[in-house]
């Protein structure tokens, strides 16, 4: 386990000093104030600490035959087998100081595994309680479907207190074999003082598909990677995002769709809504390999302020290597539109009514990417929720 000292001699990337850290000031972050969580110390937070959660999907999932969901510690030592083959192969330590502090000594977090040809039923739920303040958690997610297997995970992470001031370092490694089917859904609802940083990478076999998910509440500040490789032909990733923040509030979010084999698909969707003095940053690349023809790819990014002080930045990018593709962005920051208040103010609504109905209207497009049914049902009661807490 890496120690205060360790700590002390990390070299944190400079505000501006470094590529893809541009946006976010790590200048007022001090790791040595922060204690190292041990194992035990996870242990106890998921049976002591029970926060509000981000989502709830109800009763727990009934597992086929083979399939394997457990802390990625008992993995690796009952499944050391499959974790040894896996664990690293997307994500590395070379990636930046974060991930390599999150590789140094004890991890919290899960392994989730799907036989090849198993299709599983009922959504996977995955949550972690950052169940003191003070305190840095290293947190380590892989998830391995096999070729022509199916599965759904959600993963939520959570504070002890609304008012913890914590580091949350995150890795997650996400496997999908050829012809196989995952849904992720991943959120965060740390406490507003807390830090969070991410880097968490999917592959995609042929023919197979990824639909991803990401939820950004809570945090004082922090970045997170979302990068999405097609290495098989006919591959396809959708990718999800959604973030709502108030007071000043920073979220940061950069995220990359490659396309690595002929014939694969790829289509983002981010939206933020942006309450008081918070800012957010998008950046996203759409990068298109030597010799991954008839790509199709497509990244969309609109940002709602709500306030004259909030701020956010969209930031689309191409890098295009092969001559027969289709890839297309769209950006868009925007105030409330008068007008539209005028019309719904004319109807007799109220003007706090008439904005969250304006604000309900935006992130409409975001819930409807999803078919009708448990997931656009708890992905919505979430974002009404996030809504009622800024708009207030």
């Amino acid at each position: 386990m890496a120690s205060s000292t360790d700590l002390a001699a990390l070299e944190l990337p400079r505000f501006k000093g470094r590529s893809g850290w541009e946006f976010t000031d790590l200048s007022t972050l001090d790791l040595t104030r922060y204690t190292l969580v041990t194992e035990d110390q996870a242990a106890a937070a998921t049976t002591t600490s029970s926060p509000e959660k981000l989502f709830d999907l109800g009763a727990e999932s009934r597992l086929p035959a083979g399939v394997i969901v457990s802390t990625i510690g008992e993995a690796a030592d009952q499944h050391a087998e499959l974790v040894s083959k896996h664990l690293g192969s997307l994500v590395s330590t070379q990636d930046d100081v974060f991930v390599a502090l999150n590789d140094a000594g004890f991890r919290s977090g899960a392994f989730v595994y799907v036989p090849r040809g198993v299709v599983v039923e009922d959504p996977i739920a995955l949550t972690t309680v950052q169940a003191q303040t003070k305190t840095l958690l290293n947190q380590r997610s892989l998830i391995v479907v096999e070729e022509d297997a199916q599965v759904e995970v959600w993963e939520q992470y959570l504070s002890g207190a609304d008012d913890f001031d914590s580091v949350l370092n995150v890795v997650t490694e996400l496997v999908v074999g050829d012809g196989a089917r995952l849904r992720y859904v991943c959120g965060q609802a740390l406490s507003e003082k807390s830090w969070i940083f991410g880097a968490q990478r999917a592959q995609v076999g042929r023919s197979g598909a990824l639909d991803w998910v990401a939820l950004g509440f809570g945090s004082a500040r922090g970045r997170v990677r979302m990068d999405t490789r097609l290495v098989g032909e006919g591959a396809d990733a959708r990718v999800t995002g959604a973030y709502a923040t108030h007071g000043r509030q920073h979220i940061d979010f950069d995220t990359t769709q490659e396309h690595a084999a002929p014939h694969t698909t790829s289509d983002l969707a981010f939206r933020g809504v942006l309450q008081g003095r918070s800012s957010a940053v998008w950046k996203g690349n759409i990068i298109v390999d030597p010799g991954a023809q008839k790509t199709d790819a497509f990244q969309d990014s609109r940002n709602l302020l709500l306030s004259k002080q909030a701020h956010a930045d969209s930031i689309p990018g191409l890098e295009i290597q092969a001559n027969d593709v289709r890839c297309t962005h769209a950006a868009a920051v925007a105030q409330v539109d008068p007008e539209q208040l005028f019309y719904l103010r004319s109807h007799g609504i109220d003007e706090a009514a008439a904005k969250r109905l304006v604000v309900e209207g935006f992130l409409a497009a975001l819930v409807e990417r999803f078919e009708a049914g448990p997931v656009r049902e708890v992905l919505a009661s979430a974002l009404e929720k996030r809504l009622a807490l800024i708009l207030n």
